[in-house]
């Protein structure tokens, strides 16, 4: 019989990523006992190299090293050759850029790590060119050392193996043997992780650090605009709107079709790497709708919806769910693929589709396309001219100016949409649309975009129907033209309870809140760990890897431990279990870490905040939150906030109970019911509530009494008498 690794197994595989090394000669295997088994069997080391189907660099290794014949020969002859799709196994990929950013200091993709037959790693690096070059070694050369290792240093080579291997241990899984602090942080981490933003902005590009490449981090946004909420100190919103301002205007945004590339290689925002990665498109909005409920600004609103156009138009499934990525590469005239050729323009190309020549001039000084370029002789469209300043160059009108602008975009868009378009990666992830869904949400609640919420809506149920299973209440991790793969991990547990409660704010349907509250309760039985006060990042029932790695960590998406506290912490006043509890403890487990370095933790000092100040409870007994009252609350920033709509009647409310599992009224509903016949409003604030009204304007004032005392003297929930 043949052994499965003398043959390549990715075409076996639904990742888009896999999928694209299926005909190398590499002898390709994906992450699975089959091809672990062998290497044991073998007793020869792994080659492991993860990537993403985006990546550059990565289709770049592909072409100069995993396509050759040569170097097929020696990798299937010496190891066990293995491709791992890092969006499917986040695990898999921490670990082991855990061990690259330990022993080389940097990471980045594809990651290339040598493993001994049990999985330990003994070699780390990123990209290898096939020959040396600049300082680089050779991959060839690479290979036959560690062959010779292999076979005439076996005993350091495993010692190496197993420091590594502690080390990673040391720094993913180990929590505290005994937790020093008598509580959690306070709210004091988010105003210092605030003012280290601070220290790290480019106060004069926008953004954060001095030089490139320029990554648009929107939970330091959240950060600081939480933190200028609570402290009111303007420097925080000034470095907000700093860095919105500057990700709005540059290159990072698709001024022509929407949405958000991944990063600029510059400091002032003027060149992206093209790709088009859905979270993304889910987190960089969401941070532009804080930026516009604290300033009001319109165009952050603006950037909000172009973003979710472009996200409706090339990122959706046709029943809902949301797609991964977009690659950075298309063909050009000639057939070759390029990076970023689908998106640049010349001016001749512009002029060529611009009839009006006005307009063709218009677009030019606008968005600085000019002959010398910005990037490889052509243009990155930069937003670098104000209307006003066009208005008197051109002797215009300023409304003249924005309709000619308009309309050379619609064109140009147009005329780009018969370009040869980017790879798209069809994989649905159930952790980056959980942000979609909740951006989608969110906007709905905020710019009040019913169809915002429908959209959410759509993909939260495809998720649902496709990737939960009810009866053992498990997630799995992906959906691809049918196939299912991968158990889910907390990340994807967190990210989807959190769009799941914020898609039933926006709707008032009840079957999202429950939904919410099953993912919560599976994150309690899977990644919950009592003894060690923390969650984990994989599932109790889980493969065992050679490391049980926690997400305390912000990093391209935010931190899975982070999102699920606070997701936990709002899902409490609904739950009979004691979800706080668990959320307090782990706070309290990494208190010393979080206020170490509050910034690398942004989104589990968002979670020391929400904790310390309590959620700011909108308890609305209707058959629906009226459009007017949604409008007041979520058109002013209030991070806190929680829409809990009911039925109006204590009947109807019997039902919700009956679905949600819950024996009894939780203390958000109970005794709540509609006045009159009318819809009623409760606003409550750390165990406080305003007397019960039908009167938007009685709320606020309540609430704005509330800010100015710091207490209250509304009614209390540990009072036993009914609010009316």
């Amino acid at each position: 019989m043949t052994a499965p690794t003398q043959r390549n197994r990715l075409d076996e595989e639904e990742s888009p990523y896999l999928r694209q090394h299926a005909d190398n000669p590499v002898n390709w295997q994906p992450w699975d006992e089959q091809a672990l088994e062998e290497a044991r069997e073998r007793d020869v080391p792994i080659f492991l190299s993860i990537g993403y189907s985006a990546c550059h660099w990565c289709h770049v290794m592909e072409d100069e090293s995993f396509a050759d014949e040569e170097v097929a020969e020696v990798l299937n002859e010496n190891f066990v050759p293995i491709k791992v799709d890092r969006e499917e196994r986040p695990d898999v990929d921490s670990i082991y850029m855990t061990v690259a950013q330990l022993v080389t200091g940097r990471g980045g993709w594809p990651l290339s790590a040598w493993l001994t037959p049990q999985g330990k790693p003994f070699y780390v690096g990123t990209y290898f060119p096939k020959e040396a070059k600049r300082g680089q070694p050779g991959f060839l050369d690479v290979l036959d050392q560690l062959t010779n290792s292999w076979e005439q240093d076996r005993d350091e080579v495993e010692n190496r193996a197993q420091q590594w291997t502690d080390a990673a241990k040391d720094r993913l899984e180990e929590t505290p043997d005994s937790v020093a602090q008598a509580e959690p942080p306070s709210s004091e981490v988010l105003e210092t992780a605030a003012d280290a933003a601070l220290r790290s902005a480019d106060r004069q590009h926008g953004g954060f650090g001095s030089g490139g490449p320029k990554f648009p981090q929107p939970s330091r946004l959240h950060v600081l605009a939480r933190a200028y909420d609570r402290t009111g100190r303007e420097q925080f919103r000034e470095v907000l709107e700093e860095s919105l301002d500057a990700m709005a205007a540059g290159g990072l945004y698709d001024h022509v079709g929407g949405g958000f590339h991944r990063y600029c290689v510059d400091a002032d925002w003027t060149v992206p790497h093209f790709e088009k990665m859905l979270y993304d498109n889910a987190e960089i909005p969401r941070a532009f709708v804080a930026g516009y409920q604290l300033t009001g600004d319109d165009r952050y609103a603006e950037v909000t919806e172009e973003t979710l156009e472009f996200v409706d138009r090339e990122l959706t499934h046709d029943e809902g769910g949301f797609f991964s990525t977009l690659d950075a590469q298309s063909k050009t005239k000639d057939g070759e693929k390029e990076e970023g050729v689908f998106y640049v323009w010349t001016p001749d190309e512009v002029s060529e589709v611009l009839a009006d020549e006005t307009n063709a001039d218009l677009f030019c000084a606008r968005y600085d396309v000019t002959e010398s370029g910005n990037f490889e002789g052509t243009n990155q469209p930069n937003r670098v001219r104000s209307i006003s300043d066009l208005a008197g160059e051109f002797d215009l009108a300023e409304d003249d100016v924005e309709q000619r602008l308009e309309s050379a975009r619609e064109e140009l868009f147009e005329a780009r949409e018969q370009r040869s378009r980017p790879n798209r990666d069809e994989k649905v992830l159930a952790s980056w649309n959980g942000l979609m869904i909740n951006t989608c949400a969110e906007a709905a609640l905020v710019l009040g975009e019913d169809d915002y919420a429908e959209m959410g809506v759509d993909a939260l149920e495809f998720v649902r129907d496709r990737l939960w299973n009810e009866d053992d209440q498990r997630l799995s991790r992906r959906y691809k033209d049918g196939d299912v793969a991968v158990q889910g991990y907390l990340e994807d547990y967190a990210f989807l309870a959190r769009g799941a409660l914020r898609c039933y704010e926006a709707t008032g349907e009840v079957d999202h809140l429950a939904f919410a509250l099953d993912l919560a309760r599976t994150i309690e039985t899977e990644f919950w760990d009592e003894e060690r006060g923390t969650l984990y990042f994989t599932p109790e029932s889980g493969e065992s890897l050679v490391t049980r790695p926690q997400e305390l960590d912000d990093q391209s998406t935010p931190s899975a431990t982070g999102v699920a506290l606070e997701t936990l912490l709002a899902l409490d006043g609904f739950a009979e279990e004691d979800f706080e509890q668990i959320a307090s403890t782990v706070l309290e487990t990494h208190a010393n870490r979080i206020e170490a370095n509050s910034l690398q933790h942004a989104s589990l000092c968002l979670a020391a905040d929400r904790l310390e100040a309590g959620a700011l409870e909108i308890t609305v007994a209707a058959d629906e939150l009226p459009a007017a009252w949604r409008d007041r609350f979520a058109a002013e920033y209030r991070p806190d906030r929680l829409f809990a709509v009911r039925p109006p009647t204590a009947e109807g409310l019997e039902s919700w109970l009956e679905q949600l599992g819950l024996a009894e009224a939780p203390a958000i509903w109970a005794g709540r019911e509609a006045r009159d016949g009318e819809p009623t409003l409760y606003v409550c604030r750390d165990r406080t509530c305003s007397p019960p009204t039908q009167d938007i304007e009685d709320a606020l004032e309540w609430l704005g009494e509330q800010a100015e005392r710091g207490d209250g003297d509304g009614t209390s929930l540990d009072e036993p008498e009914s609010p009316f």
